[in-house]
């Protein structure tokens, strides 16, 4: 557990922590309280539950081991990607026409859920929906990204097919063979997002708390105890929304997934005559690689590029000498590439790579593993939790809930992300 002001709980470095709004107040938990509903974890997910049940009239507590936004959610790229990872038509065959049509709305609306609270409670985040590109690295992955695109297209999405020459224009050479835009999608600054995020909780009534790990969780006549290191928080309900860095708290919850360390790295603002190079409409892109890139400017002109993936801090390191080749053969007139930051932090993943939500006990709800695409289904499992916890009747969105499935073999998790994204490297060279 986290300790109240331990060195690994200070927001470490990165382009977010530099350049993000101010950080509202969140002081820890000190002595008894009492709440409706009690949120574990102040990341995305946690703080959009907080908000959501403020609105809905609750009182509710977030509990968080260090400050909002501290983990992935103000670390990550900054990319908010409407959907999941499979496609409509294939959530549909796997769950069903009921639960699968409810993660479909739930997921193809969790980008502009994003975009319509950065708008409603004027959160200050760089916040850009000017469209998601995912991009065919080879021609044989064309075939699934026009499917994808005809499924989205169906259902009266906001998207269009990119031929080619479109792609080149956008890119500024021609390195992909087309691909899709959803205009649903778009970028945030994710740590500015996040406090924008508590802020607007807080105006609402929520109490967020920094500084305060939960240590211990209980059930007694009075309700369910949170402990932490200078408190305890009594509440009816009780959220956990800890993502990549869920604990022991609740047994086999941090053995259903798998934290990975996700890399990020910035260049320093870019030239006038290269900025318009590159996605110069704002746009976010990632592309079909089985260890993906992605990339995007931020509103300053800095190239901010993700990719690949590491079980081990010590790994994440290693990634960034690749990532600053990439950058350099996506804008090789500007020679040599520095980064300004480079920085990491763990995302959770899952071995359906569908995220999950479970109910683990009458009151006790959890939402993790998001997969890389935190910032907006994060965002959503949060009202989709907070409207569990408030009993609404008719929500505007659902997600099934299913066990807690600890992995197999889960302590050798490390072995196993090393040995497949080198297996998924493999292929990828292949295939360029």
């Amino acid at each position: 557990m986290a300790k109240v002001n331990d060195p690994k709980t200070i927001l470490p470095p990165s382009l977010w922590a530099a350049s993000a709004a101010p950080a509202p107040d969140t002081p820890a938990l000190d002595g008894d309280a009492r709440a409706d509903v009690a949120v574990v974890g102040g990341g995305f997910s946690g703080l959009s539950a907080a908000l959501h049940l403020a609105q809905g009239g609750a009182d509710v507590a977030v509990l968080e081991a260090a400050e909002p936004g501290w983990g992935a959610s103000g670390r990550n790229g900054g990319q908010v990607i409407p959907g999941l990872k499979e496609d409509p038509r294939e959530i549909l065959a796997r769950f069903g026409p009921e639960k699968g049509e409810a993660m479909v709305r739930a997921s193809g609306g969790a980008a502009d859920l994003v975009f319509e609270l950065i708008a409603r409670h004027g959160i200050e985040c760089d916040g850009r929906q000017t469209g998601w590109i995912q991009a065919a690295h080879t021609k044989s992955m064309l075939g699934v990204l026009a499917k994808r695109h005809q499924d989205w297209a169906g259902r009266d999405a906001n998207v269009a097919w990119l031929e080619p020459d479109e792609l080149t224009r956008r890119m500024g050479d021609g390195r992909y063979h087309g691909g899709w835009i959803d205009k649903r999608g778009g970028g945030v600054q994710p740590l500015s997002y996040a406090r924008g995020l508590a802020r607007a909780a807080q105006q609402l009534g929520a109490r967020v708390h920094g500084s305060s790990p939960v240590q211990s969780l209980h059930r007694d006549p009075t309700g369910w105890q949170l402990q932490t290191p200078r408190g305890r928080m009594t509440a009816d309900k009780v959220i956990i929304a800890t993502n990549g860095y869920t604990d022991g708290l609740w047994p086999g919850l941090a053995q259903s997934v798998v934290p990975v360390y996700s890399v990020q790295v910035a260049t320093a603002p870019l030239g006038e005559n290269i900025r318009g190079k590159i996605l110069g409409g704002g746009e976010v892109l990632s592309d079909t690689r089985r260890v993906l890139w992605y990339f995007r400017q931020d509103a300053h002109g800095r190239l901010i590029m993700g990719g690949g993936g590491s079980a081990y801090e010590s790994g994440a390191v290693k990634i960034y000498d690749g990532l600053r080749q990439r950058i350099e053969s996506l804008l090789p007139e500007a020679g040599k590439v520095d980064f300004e930051f480079a920085w990491n932090g763990r995302v959770a993943l899952t071995r359906d790579h569908y995220p999950h939500l479970h109910e683990l006990a009458p009151g006790l709800w959890a939402g993790l593993g998001f997969n890389g695409r935190g910032v907006a289904m994060a965002t959503m499992m949060g009202k989709v939790l907070a409207d569990r916890a408030l009993d609404t009747v008719q929500p505007a969105f659902e997600f099934p809930a299913s066990p807690v499935r600890p992995l197999p073999l889960h302590a050798l998790r490390g072995v196993a992300v090393t040995a497949t994204r080198a297996y998924y490297r493999f292929r990828d060279a292949l295939e360029n």
